[in-house]
């Protein structure tokens, strides 16, 4: 018997189809949690975008709780956040937090449907905070929070329409660097040797174009030594180099870190990675590191961030507490208009009381 779609000339209707669902893990490590405690309700702090399933998505973390947690402050919260991606990824996801060994459990959470190129977040999954207790004490405060995911991706039998794969240009980039596949010359910073591309370089960094190819060529330098710098920071600069993204390495000195690469990335005029080094330390700014922070800031003319340090500072016990650390007397000596701003504000956040 003939077809009768086909006898009539009717296209036959395109049936909808899933892939098997694509598993993959992701770890957020989470380090000095003390300091982030106190950060207030709504406060929170972020992984690095990861790529699962063919999607993007990011986890956030809120130490006090979100506002949209019963009870508040009582609990923690922690989101899967999609960033972008196909219509129609579904995923399942399990939150769990350990560190030694010591580990603390969630039921599975679903997010049905995903918008493309939209952000969403999951429902939010809390862990009461006495819960954490014993684990921050085996761990010293650090612990790593990991997202067990499970996509499935809906998608439409249709032979006109060509089904184009994930880019991983970034991932082969990233092999490549580690590899040191094909390359040609050679940095010494510090104690450390990086090996990298010249041409990769050259078309990220217009400094070190000028560097490797224009006047300040170094004609038969096979080995360039960077000083003024630290060997983790130049490595966390090649990462984003060739990645287009943050290390998601969570060290003990993180903001230092993370200070030390803005620096790297203001030399090497790679704007972007300056303010995600700005908007990471916004997000870390405690009252050991807000002088210090404030102080690079001011250097480097990172306005938002110092709004935010000086905000930060608007209270008078953060304020007295700040003042007794070495970084306040640096900022005093080194940017005096600076410390003066800080006392100002403080004077008239006094007086608005």
């Amino acid at each position: 018997m003939a077809d009768n779609n086909s006898a009539s000339g009717v296209k036959p209707s395109p049936q909808a189809t899933t892939t098997p669902a694509s598993p993959a893990t992701h770890d957020f490590k989470v380090t000095n949690h003390s300091l982030l405690e106190g950060m207030g309700i709504g406060e929170c702090v972020k992984s690095t975008t990861f790529s699962a399933g063919g999607c993007d998505w990011y986890i956030v973390f809120y130490p006090d709780g979100d506002n949209n947690t019963e009870h508040e402050g009582a609990f923690t919260s922690v989101y899967l956040c999609f960033v972008g991606g196909p219509v129609g990824a579904r995923v399942k996801f399990k939150f769990s937090l350990f560190n030694k060994g010591c580990r603390v459990s969630t039921t599975t959470g679903k997010r049905k449907k995903a918008k493309e190129a939209n952000l969403l977040k999951t429902q939010a999954t809390t862990y009461a905070r006495v819960d954490l207790r014993e684990l921050l004490q085996a761990s010293n405060g650090c612990f790593t929070i990991r997202c067990d995911m499970s996509i499935i991706r809906s998608h439409t039998e249709d032979n006109s329409v060509i089904q184009i794969p994930e880019s991983v240009l970034h991932q082969d980039l990233a092999r490549m660097l580690k590899d040191r596949e094909g390359t040609d010359v050679t940095f010494s910073v510090g104690d450390r040797f990086f090996h990298a591309h010249r041409y990769v370089l050259a078309a990220r960094s217009k400094v070190f174009k000028a560097q490797l190819f224009g006047t300040m060529k170094e004609e038969d330098a096979r080995c360039i030594k960077v000083d003024n710098m630290e060997p983790a920071a130049f490595e966390g600069l090649l990462h984003y180099i060739y990645t287009d993204s943050l290390s998601d390495d969570c060290t003990v000195d993180r903001i230092v870190a993370t200070q030390h690469l803005l620096v790297a990335a203001d030399r090497y005029g790679l704007d972007r990675l300056r303010v995600m080094c700005d908007a990471r330390l916004s997000g870390w700014i405690d009252v050991q590191s807000v002088a210090t922070t404030l102080a690079l800031a001011e250097q480097h003319q990172c306005a938002r961030l110092e709004h935010d340090c000086l905000m930060f500072l608007r209270c008078p016990d953060v304020l007295r507490a700040a003042m007794k650390t070495e970084g306040f007397n640096h900022l005093i000596a080194s940017y005096p208009s600076v410390a003066s701003d800080v006392l100002e504000m403080a004077i008239s956040a006094r007086i608005d009381q």
